[in-house]
């Protein structure tokens, strides 16, 4: 509803400021032309929104005004209450805060919405975790996140190769981030380094893979342009850009697309309909390793279609299984 998306806009503008049309078409999910159309319609209603000109410029309030429009629907309580990740704040040590601000929130809400919060939350529960438990030795964390907030610098040994290398880092830490369960350290190489390392200035860091740390108590100023969701963003697409990619064309039954769209690891580029119970589909299958254990495991239920050489894998690999098995009995 417009009111909502009102309500909404004049909200974002009160805590965060100056955004452009650009940003708040963005966030709002509209148009660039229904924000200006929602522009006129907050001044014309008396809301004090005005526009700053220039590269810089962007929508504003008039400094001072604040609006009232802060009452929660249950809708929106129960998006708070059921939007959180138990490990992830356990790790953090603020699952009790998060628990206490729960308290509050409740409390402050009116009592009429009550039974329709309490109502939601027995029907939906959310968990986080997989079924099988990554081991993430997690043990610096608490230090990490405290040099963070202080905005002092770390010195971390970090473990790469698999395990077989160990190297030491100073670092000034800009961020942590929770991929699923697992957390990264966003680090600038610390100034005296950075002769040494050029092309990395920005690094990230899995912060189960670091060792040890230690909090140098020596201040630094973090970059005031930094933006740490835009930098994650941007690190993820280039890491994907990075990833191996193998196509091949194979005959599936229906039985086995079912089970290939499941997985994780597998991409469907195209998808088309061969025959009774079977399918055409190109796969992106990361490498023609990868993809000939696959083709193994599947056994009769898939047949390759191109590139002809994965096919010859496929073939070599299941003669020197069958001579294995011959073998052994």
């Amino acid at each position: 509803m417009r009111a909502d998306r009102l309500i909404r806009l004049t909200l974002l503008l009160q805590n965060e400021g100056k955004l452009t049309t650009v940003e708040l078409s963005q966030r709002l999910e509209v148009s660039e032309r229904t924000i200006l159309r929602d522009m006129d319609a907050l001044s014309a209603s008396g809301i004090p929104v005005y526009a700053e000109r220039g590269n810089r410029g962007g929508w504003r309030l008039s400094e001072g005004y604040r609006t009232r429009l802060t009452g929660l629907k249950a809708s929106e309580l129960v998006t708070l209450l059921l939007s959180t990740h138990s490990q992830l704040l356990s790790d953090l040590g603020m699952n009790n805060s998060f628990q206490d601000a729960q308290q509050k929130i409740l409390a402050a809400s009116p009592a009429t919405i009550h039974p329709t919060i309490q109502s939601i939350r027995s029907k939906i529960h959310i968990d986080g975790a997989s079924w099988h438990p990554q081991e993430q030795n997690a043990s610096q964390l608490e230090l990490i996140q405290e040099a963070l907030f202080a905005e002092q610098k770390l010195c971390i040994v970090y473990t790469r190769d698999e395990g077989k290398q160990s190297v030491e880092r100073t670092l000034c830490p800009l961020g942590l981030v929770a991929k699923r369960s697992v957390w990264y350290l966003v680090g600038r190489v610390d100034s005296s380094e950075h002769e040494q390392h050029q092309q990395a200035e920005l690094r990230t860091y899995r912060v189960s893979r670091i060792e040890a740390a230690i909090q140098l108590h020596e201040p630094f100023t973090p970059p005031a342009d930094f933006d740490l969701a835009a930098y994650w963003e941007q690190s993820t697409r280039q890491f994907r850009h990075t990833l191996p990619h193998y196509e091949a064309i194979l005959r599936v039954s229906s039985n086995l697309l079912s089970r290939i769209k499941q997985e994780r690891f597998i991409h469907i580029l195209q998808l088309e309909p061969y025959e009774q119970d079977w399918w055409e589909l190109k796969l992106d299958l990361a490498t023609s390793q990868y993809a000939c254990q696959l083709l193994l495991g599947w056994g009769s239920e898939a047949r390759i279609v191109h590139p002809p050489e994965l096919k010859k894998q496929v073939v070599e690999a299941a003669h020197q299984l069958i001579a294995a098995y011959e073998q052994d009995s």
